[in-house]
């Protein structure tokens, strides 16, 4: 696995992360984070950060996306269509990725071949099989955070400091919870245990049900700017990371009322604004996972145009970088390789050509015969 963050400093930071083997007498293994990688491909702070099974993508204040190939660790190129800081990103299976910013677009992005499919103007909720508006909910307030439970019967806003569990069937709210300082990040840790970070050093786990906190923990030395929680076969883990430099992972206990132990930690030196965990799952093949399309170069003057019109929906390569950056990111692999896509396709036009310059060959031969 691999556990991604971003900071101020413009830096997307990599940690692999390897559990530690058995000490005898022990059924607890630590876990050991080693530096991966670094990469400064933006140019303002990092604001948000998604993973799936192939890749990570990154969105920033100078309002880019951009991939990276977890596979290959390479950069994959950036996506430039928001005209405003990227504020949140999220995949949906393997096959989309949703994008938000403050300029109120959201765009639906195909992210195998990865243009932009649906742009959308904010603020309303969507059916995103037919892209049109599926349902509104008026919340009077400006919400900065909306969380949905792993089933999808509940989702929950966050205004300042203050929670709104709402549920699906009645389109109501179910209760508030109100947490000591202003929400940094939340997410849920079954259906009804909703983890709770903010302008402050602990975490609260809440039930949604009762209202009640289940638990609080101390987890940074600064305010925690982010959490993400996983499963392995082994644990449940949630993240951490925070204004003090750290990010931490924890071994959550099966009682949420019972604060859980360190696995390991790890100091960027950085104020880290943004994480997620790369799983490097199994169901990850190659028929699961088609290649990944080359994204066509974009020119300065057409990346110019493309902020300013819908029809610079493409994905741009990554221009002007110097070679040191794409080495920084590089770890094995060589990112100025072409894109399996693009390999792929003239491979086939190679193979059509040699087919027919065959059968040229064989006609000439046969009418030399005749």
């Amino acid at each position: 696995m691999e556990v991604v963050a971003g900071c101020y400093e413009q830096v997307l930071f990599g940690f692999a992360v390897h559990p530690e083997p058995e000490t005898s007498g022990s059924h607890e293994r630590k876990w050991t984070p080693v530096a991966d990688f670094t990469h400064h491909a933006h140019t303002a702070s990092l604001s948000a950060v998604a993973v799936n099974s192939r890749f990570v993508v990154t969105g920033s204040k100078d309002e880019t996306i951009h991939i990276y190939d977890m596979k290959k660790k390479v950069d994959h190129g950036a996506l430039v269509h928001h005209n405003g800081t990227i504020t949140c990103l999220k995949f949906y299976g393997n096959r989309h990725l949703i994008s938000g910013a403050e300029d109120g677009l959201i765009c639906v992005w195909d992210a195998k071949k990865w243009e932009c499919l649906k742009s959308i103007k904010a603020h309303k909720t969507w059916n995103l099989v037919e892209g049109r508006s599926a349902f509104i909910k008026n919340i009077k307030q400006n919400a900065h955070i909306v969380e949905w439970s792993p089933r999808g019967e509940k989702y929950v806003v966050v205004i300042l400091n203050k929670i709104d569990i709402y549920r699906l069937d009645t389109a109501s709210v179910s209760g508030t919870i109100t947490n000591a300082k202003r929400v940094s990040s939340v997410t849920f840790l079954s259906e009804s245990v909703l983890a709770v970070a903010g302008d402050e050093e602990v975490v609260r786990f809440f039930d949604c049900d009762s209202l009640t906190c289940l638990s609080e923990f101390k987890a940074h030395e600064n305010r925690v700017k982010d959490v993400f929680s996983f499963e392995t076969p082994e644990h449940h883990v949630i993240v951490t990371a925070s204004s003090d430099g750290f990010i931490k992972m924890w071994k959550l206990e099966e009682d949420k009322k019972v604060s859980p132990s360190l696995l390991c930690e790890v100091n960027t030196n950085a104020r880290l604004t943004c994480l997620g965990v790369w799983l490097d799952t199994v169901t990850d093949t190659k028929e699961s996972m088609p290649p990944a399309a080359a994204p066509p170069p974009v020119s300065k003057e057409e990346r110019s145009k493309s902020s300013n019109k819908e029809s610079g929906d493409a994905v741009q390569e990554e221009e002007g970088q110097p070679k040191a950056d794409r080495k920084k990111c590089s770890v094995s692999g060589d990112s100025s390789k072409p894109a399996q896509g693009s390999s792929l396709v003239s491979a086939k036009k190679r193979k059509m050509v040699e087919m027919l310059e065959k059968k040229k060959k064989k006609k000439k031969k046969i009418g030399t015969v005749s």
